[in-house]
């Protein structure tokens, strides 16, 4: 029969032979199996040859499409009988264990999980959700393997949303590599605690820096398990709580002062945005312009808004005195403004003074997990939402698996 001779092209299925095919409509392609005659059976437990036959049945297994068509293989299962493990499958080299599919058109579906939702795929193959995503899971399982934490001495850690109602996640990573280490549910002191069980004593006593956000759960573990580890605050959370507490409370109280203005009070209500970013990154030369009348009429917005970029400079210092009287003379000034939003948030922000100092010496920052929550709610949007903690958790490693040194 041409089309038996002609499936040798396609690979065909080792050891078995192909004994009759079926064009049906849909398109399908039926695929009927034999074992070769002359091939030993493989116990599925040892990998041992075995002679007896314990039972036959006939098992339904899908494959890669041909021409479009979706193809079934139907395959005589052999369970045979192993002198050292008893009754077991036989072993066959091209299916997937506890899987109706071949593995290549399991590695397919994997390749498609990576860039696709899994809906798409499972449409597209003509698979089930739940099928589909059994099959990247089993995928990414083993292709990423335990994390190797060896020589791992610098970590960023970070916190993500899972789903909508304040529920949370961490993730730990290597930002000289940009390698997720770690990912857990929860964001406090002892939701955390198992990465550095899995670092292990060694590994802890390795950890040199740990940049991080103003989260005081974050820095009490960090300080209990490494304390030989200097602590690095990230500029970005330090500005955007900065922007939060100081500038929008500002804007706030500087409208409500204004309310005989109407006019007035409707240009700084308006202005949030504006404010909140940096003058270099403004494209429009309209918006410039505002910016630069608001801030000549009105002399609290403009205190706020200099000592926001005198704020991002001290992360640019690389000099541990200069950065130490460079932080002096910030905390003098916020607190002489006669601002209290600002002088508030200075207060607040002296008992983390030796965490920015650090920068000097450690010149790191979370921008790298930034990406990474923007890639995270990404992955969320791709799954319409996860329901698997550990499958969700293996695409962000998969998606950050580092950079080969």
């Amino acid at each position: 029969m041409p089309e038996i001779e002609h499936m040798a092209w396609l690979g065909g299925w080792e050891g078995y032979e192909v004994c009759h095919i079926e064009r049906m409509a849909g398109p399908e392609i039926w695929i009927y199996l034999a074992p070769q005659p002359a091939r030993a059976m493989v116990c599925g437990g040892c990998g041992a040859a075995v002679r007896d036959l314990h039972e036959l049945t006939y098992r339904q297994i899908r494959d890669l499409p041909i021409l479009e068509a979706r193809t079934w293989l139907v395959l005589p299962r052999r369970r045979v009988r192993c002198p050292s493990c008893g009754p077991k499958l036989e072993r066959v080299s091209w299916l997937v264990p506890y899987a109706r599919v071949t593995k290549r058109l399991a590695e397919s579906v994997a390749r498609l999980c990576a860039v696709l939702p899994i809906k798409h795929v499972a449409a597209f193959f003509g698979l089930g959700w739940d099928a589909v995503k059994a099959i990247d899971k089993r995928h990414l399982e083993r292709a990423l393997g335990p994390v190797d934490l060896d020589g791992v001495r610098v970590i960023a850690m970070d916190e993500f949303a899972l789903h909508k109602g304040h529920r949370y996640a961490t993730v730990i990573v290597d930002p000289t590599c940009k390698r997720v280490l770690w990912v857990g549910r929860g964001r406090g002191r002892e939701d955390v605690r198992s990465f550095f069980e899995l670092l292990g004593e060694a590994g802890r006593a390795r950890i040199e820096a740990v940049v991080m956000d103003m989260n005081g759960a974050y820095e009490s573990e960090v300080r209990h398990q490494c304390p030989q580890a200097e602590i690095v605050y990230d500029l970005f959370h330090v500005v955007a709580k900065y922007g939060r507490e100081v500038i929008d409370r500002v804007r706030v109280d500087e409208a409500n002062r204004l309310k005989g203005d109407k006019a007035a009070r409707k240009v700084i209500k308006g202005a949030r945005w504006l404010l909140l970013r940096n003058r270099d990154t403004i494209g429009k030369p309209e918006d410039r312009v505002r910016l630069d009348e608001l801030l000549t009429a009105n002399r609290a917005l403009m205190t706020v808004y200099v000592l926001r970029d005198d704020l991002r400079q001290l992360w640019h210092l690389r000099n541990a005195e200069e950065a130490v009287l460079a932080c002096r003379d910030w905390f003098r000034r916020a607190l002489d403004s006669d601002i209290e939003p600002l002088a508030e948030f200075a207060r607040k922000l002296y008992a983390y003074s030796a965490g920015i100092v650090a920068h000097c010496r450690w010149p790191l920052h979370t921008g790298l997990l930034e990406g990474i929550n923007n890639k995270i709610k990404v992955i969320k949007r791709m799954a319409y939402g996860f329901r698997d903690d550990a499958y969700f958790f293996l695409k962000i490693r998969a998606a950050y698996p580092g950079i080969p040194g």
